[in-house]
């Protein structure tokens, strides 16, 4: 039986398979070496075999893997106190995946609601085009029938509004509202920040209300735009917040930050885990942080992510039937396309480029943070032969 024949036929898999990485390459088994600007879906901040970040994997998977939460793990401590630190937030709660992280903020919502009296309040308003995670919880947060069908009833509690529309979200809360879920940037949903000013005015519904804000920074958190948190580009701050992908460098670590008074109602034996926050990934998510809160490193994604916005920008000048647009910020970046996001992202690889699909027919661009000019100039350079090639066969047609 070959390895595939083996598998569950969920994903879309290309041709490849990679044999290792240097910082923004892989290296193909075949020897060939791809440009990855997939990143692992946003998840390989610094790259591809970072000496910090496997020192530190090394170092600790030659001491003690795995203890579970029934003991003190000291990595866990530390990286709480410094997310802590860094953020908003005062508690912190280790999970292994992005999913499980958001599980455990709608719990932390729905808690806080229980605990101060008002267990009626439950549901929780999402948008349109998010994408939270494959639980059947979030796919119900998600809303994205895609997502949802086949799997039996939407799980009950989210009420979901048009992207951007403060009137439908305001005009959604009821009694039994119990918070507000919404990503920053949609990173699934095709690139799409949600302006500073609307995550003010959600704030401000949010304390109307008696609600809290609850921001996924699955996909934006931990550099991936420029600030710490994509939040930081705003004047607010969330209640709670879940985060994953980055925070790893490639290894599953995911993490529900939240305020003291967000997190009153998560108390001893409501919520657990049993891999979350095991010595691994907190040695690989500290060399993380050490590495991203280096003074000036977030400076140098802004300028990058500047310097490839600028560089794409003319690429979509001069490709008008296969590109509209570049989204993003930082180095969380989109072209939005006028063919097939699919087939754009396939002549990307057939130029030894990888990316990443989204939504509303985006090509995503998710590099390291840790990519260099010549990456980028190389990158543009695969693209614009790609479009090239777009464009000739299109106007064959």
């Amino acid at each position: 039986m070959s390895g595939s024949a083996a598998l569950f036929e969920t994903f879309a898999r290309a041709p490849l398979a990679f044999e290792r990485g240097e910082g923004s390459w892989l290296i193909a088994e075949s020897g060939e070496r791809y440009l990855d600007f997939a990143g692992g879906i946003a998840v390989n901040s610094l790259g591809h075999s970072h000496p910090h970040l496997v020192k530190a994997l090394t170092e600790q998977a030659s001491k003690v893997w795995h203890v579970s939460n029934l003991y003190e793990i000291p990595g866990q401590a530390r990286l709480g106190e410094r997310l802590a630190a860094a953020t908003f937030a005062d508690k912190v709660f280790f999970t292994n995946s992005g999913a499980e992280a958001l599980e455990c903020a709608i719990k932390t919502a729905r808690r806080y609601q229980y605990v101060n009296g008002a267990p009626e309040r439950f549901r929780i308003i999402t948008f349109e085009g998010a994408f939270h995670g494959r639980t059947l919880a979030t796919i119900a947060a998600g809303g994205q029938k895609k997502y949802l069908e086949g799997f039996g009833p939407k799980v009950e509690g989210f009420d979901q509004v048009p992207f951007g529309d403060l009137e439908a979200a305001e005009k959604a809360i009821t009694d039994e509202t119990a918070a507000i879920l919404i990503e920053p940037v949609q990173g699934e949903g095709g690139i799409r920040p949600m302006p500073p000013q609307f995550l003010e005015k959600l704030r401000a519904l949010c304390d109307k209300h008696g609600l809290l804000l609850i921001l996924d920074e699955v996909q934006s958190g931990v550099g991936r735009t420029g600030k710490l948190f994509a939040y930081q580009w705003s004047s607010i701050e969330p209640d709670i917040m879940a985060i994953a992908k980055g925070i790893g460098g490639g290894f599953p670590v995911g993490a529900c930050l939240a305020t003291n008074k967000a997190a009153m109602g998560m108390t001893a034996g409501v919520h657990g885990t049993t891999f979350g926050g095991n010595p691994l990934a907190m040695a690989v998510g500290n060399a993380v942080l050490d590495v991203v809160l280096e003074d000036g490193f977030l400076d140098a994604v802004q300028q990058k992510g500047n310097a490839a916005r600028q560089a794409l920008a003319s690429v979509v000048d001069e490709f008008p039937t296969v590109f509209e647009e570049v989204r993003g910020t930082g180095l969380m970046l989109g072209l939005k396309c006028k063919m097939n996001n699919g087939a754009v992202a396939g002549a990307m690889r057939d130029e030894h480029l990888l990316s990443v699909p989204a939504g509303d027919d985006v090509v995503r661009l998710l590099p390291p943070l840790t990519v260099t000019e010549d990456d980028i100039r190389q990158a543009v350079e695969r693209i614009r032969k790609a479009a090239a090639k777009l464009a000739a066969s299109e106007g064959a047609k």
